[in-house]
């Protein structure tokens, strides 16, 4: 498995963004690499690329991941795990000491994902509020010594 960094124009990456969109409500052709100075990541296992993540800029602290999706073939491998790590690395090294996300309640997966990752619920992400359709995370990221 690599980690690496992809555009969105890339065509196995815009693949994967149209079947994250399809799977999460049919949204699709929605532009989401435009706000926020986003870094986008890939997972490729055997040359084929089957998961994809963002980190954007919040403010000055604070990083936002964004758009995590993984092949549904290739779930259940500890692959989302691998990438919010390598999010969290990269949020870090562009200087953020907290990271946030937003996932609905009715994706148990994601909740349990982040949770997993040492993610506790905080009050809404930039204004937006939770409900029975948002719920927000939040992880400070280590101090450096």
């Amino acid at each position: 498995m690599l980690i690496e960094s992809r555009p969105l124009a890339d065509p196995e990456v815009a693949a994967l963004v149209v079947a994250g969109q399809r799977e999460l409500g049919g949204i699709t052709g929605r532009d989401i690499g435009t706000h926020g100075d986003p870094c986008w990541l890939t997972v490729v296992v055997s040359g084929r690329a089957v998961a994809y993540g963002g980190i954007r800029v919040r403010d000055d602290d604070t990083g936002e991941l964004e758009r995590l999706f993984v092949r549904p073939a290739y779930r259940r491998r500890g692959i989302a795990r691998q990438l919010v790590a390598a999010l969290e690395e990269l949020a870090y090294q562009r200087g953020h000491s907290v990271v946030r996300v937003e996932a609905g309640p009715h994706l148990p997966a994601a909740v349990a994902l982040f949770r997993a990752c040492g993610y506790e619920p905080t009050t809404g992400v930039g204004g937006l509020a939770d409900g029975p359709y948002l719920t927000c995370f939040v992880k400070r990221l280590p101090v450096p010594a």
